[in-house]
């Protein structure tokens, strides 16, 4: 799913960079382009990915499995590219969610600290839903699950986060 919503917000971005022109010089491009822009996931069902791999992460640490809670932490973070075309404002405000709040998780989860990840995973949840709150949202509530999201993945395989390939 995550290559075909990457190679849709790149035909998107392609095609919408090319929108002036094609908008000047033919209505039914523009309309064409416009159609293909709303298709696009906005913000709310790659968000719905967040939340899964956000909840497999802590599954994965607590099973040991650095590697998948690594993995699970760039893929959240990527599943986040069709707002880059359809909601760049709010894709600001989740770049900088990711890179500055959500940072000390990373961090947790390469050197393999379970200590650490626990109080900043802790401390996203409470961020998560402060920002909920504040954009309106508040009847959306983050919590820390007592189960995976995706029960169809051993959490337990032992790994460090360097075992991610590149």
């Amino acid at each position: 799913m995550f290559r075909l919503n990457s190679s849709i917000v790149a035909l998107g971005a392609v095609l919408a960079l090319g929108s002036g022109v094609a908008s000047a010089a033919d209505p039914d491009t523009q309309k064409q382009l416009d159609e293909l822009k709303a298709a696009i996931p906005k913000f709310a069902i790659p968000m719905r990915e967040v939340g899964d791999r956000f909840q497999d992460m802590n599954s994965a640490v607590k099973g040991g499995n650095w590697a998948l809670a690594a993995y699970m932490s760039k893929y959240m973070n990527g599943a986040m590219n069709p707002a880059k075309v359809t909601k760049l404002q709010e894709y600001g405000l989740w770049k900088s969610f990711y890179d500055e709040t959500f940072a000390p998780v990373n961090k947790a989860i390469v050197a393999n600290d379970f200590k650490a990840f626990e109080k900043e995973y802790t401390a996203v949840i409470k961020s998560c839903n402060d920002c909920q709150a504040g954009m309106g949202y508040a009847f959306i509530k983050v919590v820390n699950q007592k189960t995976p999201s995706d029960v169809g993945i051993d959490y337990r395989v032992p790994s460090k986060a360097e075992d991610v390939p590149k």
